[in-house]
Protein backbone atom coordinates (compact mmCIF):
# COMPACT_ATOMS: atom_id res chain seq x y z
CA UNK A 1 0.00 0.00 0.00
CA UNK A 2 2.76 2.26 0.85
CA UNK A 3 4.38 1.38 -2.10
CA UNK A 4 1.31 2.58 -4.75
CA UNK A 5 1.21 5.59 -2.76
CA UNK A 6 4.76 6.69 -3.15
CA UNK A 7 4.22 5.85 -7.08
CA UNK A 8 0.84 8.11 -6.96
CA UNK A 9 2.95 10.71 -5.45
CA UNK A 10 5.49 10.50 -8.20
CA UNK A 11 2.91 10.52 -11.04
CA UNK A 12 1.17 13.39 -9.33
CA UNK A 13 4.31 15.09 -8.73
CA UNK A 14 5.41 14.51 -12.45
CA UNK A 15 2.09 15.35 -14.38
CA UNK A 16 1.93 18.96 -12.43
CA UNK A 17 5.78 19.66 -13.18
CA UNK A 18 4.99 18.68 -17.19
CA UNK A 19 1.98 21.41 -16.73
CA UNK A 20 4.07 23.99 -14.58
CA UNK A 21 6.47 23.85 -17.55
CA UNK A 22 4.06 23.70 -20.16
CA UNK A 23 2.57 26.88 -19.16
CA UNK A 24 6.08 28.49 -18.54
CA UNK A 25 7.44 28.23 -21.83
CA UNK A 26 4.03 29.44 -23.08
CA UNK A 27 4.48 32.56 -20.95
CA UNK A 28 8.17 33.54 -21.74
CA UNK A 29 8.34 32.65 -25.63
CA UNK A 30 7.78 30.51 -28.19
CA UNK A 31 10.66 31.29 -30.10
CA UNK A 32 13.16 29.96 -27.91
CA UNK A 33 12.69 26.52 -28.64
CA UNK A 34 12.89 26.55 -32.58
CA UNK A 35 16.90 27.40 -32.43
CA UNK A 36 18.37 26.67 -29.02
CA UNK A 37 21.27 28.73 -28.46
CA UNK A 38 23.87 27.86 -25.63
CA UNK A 39 22.61 30.09 -23.09
CA UNK A 40 18.85 28.22 -23.98
CA UNK A 41 20.37 24.79 -23.65
CA UNK A 42 22.29 25.49 -20.29
CA UNK A 43 18.97 27.09 -19.17
CA UNK A 44 16.89 23.74 -20.38
CA UNK A 45 19.80 21.65 -18.30
CA UNK A 46 19.32 23.16 -14.99
CA UNK A 47 15.45 23.82 -15.26
CA UNK A 48 15.21 19.29 -15.81
CA UNK A 49 17.95 18.89 -12.90
CA UNK A 50 15.85 21.39 -10.79
CA UNK A 51 13.01 19.69 -11.30
CA UNK A 52 14.04 16.34 -10.99
CA UNK A 53 13.49 16.18 -6.95
CA UNK A 54 10.28 17.77 -7.32
CA UNK A 55 9.31 15.11 -9.33
CA UNK A 56 10.71 11.74 -7.62
CA UNK A 57 11.46 13.63 -4.32
CA UNK A 58 13.62 11.30 -2.30
CA UNK A 59 12.63 8.04 -4.69
CA UNK A 60 16.23 7.56 -6.82
CA UNK A 61 15.41 3.76 -7.54
CA UNK A 62 15.37 2.48 -10.95
CA UNK A 63 11.31 2.25 -10.84
CA UNK A 64 10.55 5.47 -9.13
CA UNK A 65 12.43 7.01 -11.89
CA UNK A 66 10.57 4.90 -14.34
CA UNK A 67 7.18 5.58 -13.20
CA UNK A 68 8.53 9.56 -13.24
CA UNK A 69 9.21 9.02 -16.98
CA UNK A 70 6.52 7.08 -17.86
CA UNK A 71 3.76 9.04 -16.28
CA UNK A 72 5.80 12.11 -18.47
CA UNK A 73 5.17 10.43 -21.65
CA UNK A 74 1.14 8.70 -20.74
CA UNK A 75 0.66 13.01 -19.70
CA UNK A 76 2.52 14.00 -22.77
CA UNK A 77 0.31 11.67 -25.34
CA UNK A 78 -2.90 13.13 -23.97
CA UNK A 79 -1.66 16.50 -23.83
CA UNK A 80 -1.02 16.16 -27.63
CA UNK A 81 -4.32 14.01 -28.32
CA UNK A 82 -6.21 17.22 -26.95
CA UNK A 83 -4.23 19.70 -28.58
CA UNK A 84 -4.99 17.36 -31.86
CA UNK A 85 -8.77 17.39 -30.89
CA UNK A 86 -9.24 20.65 -29.85
CA UNK A 87 -7.44 23.16 -32.02
CA UNK A 88 -8.60 26.25 -29.78
CA UNK A 89 -6.51 24.59 -26.96
CA UNK A 90 -3.91 24.56 -29.57
CA UNK A 91 -3.65 27.94 -30.06
CA UNK A 92 -3.95 28.64 -26.77
CA UNK A 93 -1.03 26.99 -25.46
CA UNK A 94 1.33 27.13 -28.50
CA UNK A 95 0.14 30.03 -30.17
CA UNK A 96 -0.69 31.39 -33.65
CA UNK A 97 1.24 31.98 -36.50
CA UNK A 98 2.55 35.78 -36.37
CA UNK A 99 3.60 37.78 -39.59
CA UNK A 100 7.04 39.60 -39.36
CA UNK A 101 7.70 40.97 -43.05
CA UNK A 102 5.04 41.73 -45.37
CA UNK A 103 6.18 42.67 -49.21
CA UNK A 104 9.50 43.53 -47.97
CA UNK A 105 8.51 45.81 -44.95
CA UNK A 106 8.91 44.39 -41.40
CA UNK A 107 6.16 44.42 -39.17
CA UNK A 108 7.62 46.11 -36.05
CA UNK A 109 4.80 45.59 -33.93
CA UNK A 110 4.58 41.70 -34.51
CA UNK A 111 8.79 41.80 -34.32
CA UNK A 112 8.26 43.27 -30.51
CA UNK A 113 5.69 41.05 -29.15
CA UNK A 114 7.51 37.90 -30.62
CA UNK A 115 10.81 39.45 -28.92
CA UNK A 116 12.73 38.66 -32.05
CA UNK A 117 15.15 41.38 -32.87
CA UNK A 118 15.97 42.85 -36.28
CA UNK A 119 19.01 41.14 -36.21
CA UNK A 120 17.71 37.45 -35.52
CA UNK A 121 15.40 38.57 -38.38
CA UNK A 122 17.96 39.88 -40.29
CA UNK A 123 20.26 36.26 -39.26
CA UNK A 124 16.52 33.98 -40.45
CA UNK A 125 16.47 35.85 -43.83
CA UNK A 126 19.90 35.05 -44.76
CA UNK A 127 19.47 31.04 -43.61
CA UNK A 128 16.82 30.92 -46.14
CA UNK A 129 18.90 32.60 -48.73
CA UNK A 130 17.67 35.76 -49.64
CA UNK A 131 20.53 38.65 -49.58
CA UNK A 132 17.94 41.15 -47.85
CA UNK A 133 14.64 42.01 -45.88
CA UNK A 134 13.36 44.08 -48.66
CA UNK A 135 13.24 40.87 -51.31
CA UNK A 136 11.59 38.97 -48.66
CA UNK A 137 7.38 38.31 -49.87
CA UNK A 138 6.54 36.79 -46.50
CA UNK A 139 8.00 36.10 -42.78
CA UNK A 140 6.26 34.04 -40.68
CA UNK A 141 6.71 33.51 -37.05
CA UNK A 142 5.11 29.59 -36.68
CA UNK A 143 3.71 28.60 -33.94
CA UNK A 144 6.74 26.01 -33.29
CA UNK A 145 8.63 28.63 -32.91
CA UNK A 146 10.27 28.36 -36.48
CA UNK A 147 10.44 31.51 -38.82
CA UNK A 148 9.33 30.47 -42.47
CA UNK A 149 10.41 32.72 -45.49
CA UNK A 150 8.56 33.58 -49.13
CA UNK A 151 10.65 35.19 -51.22
CA UNK A 152 10.59 35.67 -55.06
CA UNK A 153 14.41 36.86 -55.52
CA UNK A 154 15.38 33.34 -55.99
CA UNK A 155 12.18 32.35 -57.87
CA UNK A 156 12.86 29.88 -61.24
CA UNK A 157 11.72 31.78 -63.95
CA UNK A 158 11.40 30.09 -67.09
CA UNK A 159 13.89 31.06 -69.57
CA UNK A 160 12.83 31.56 -73.29
CA UNK A 161 13.68 28.69 -75.61
CA UNK A 162 16.21 29.28 -78.18
CA UNK A 163 15.18 28.13 -81.67
CA UNK A 164 17.43 25.18 -82.67
CA UNK A 165 19.36 25.96 -85.70
CA UNK A 166 19.52 23.82 -88.41
CA UNK A 167 22.22 22.21 -89.34
CA UNK A 168 23.97 22.29 -92.70
CA UNK A 169 26.12 19.94 -94.20
CA UNK A 170 28.62 21.56 -96.57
Amino acid sequence: MELTVGYLKIISSSVAVYLFMVVAIRLFGKKELAQLSITDLVFILLISNSVQNAMVGSDSTLSGGLVAASSLFIVNYLFKYLLYRFPNLGTMVQGADMMLIYKGQVILANLGKARITMGELIEAVREHGVAEIRYVDLAVLEADGNISIISGEYKHHTLKKRKAKKFQEG
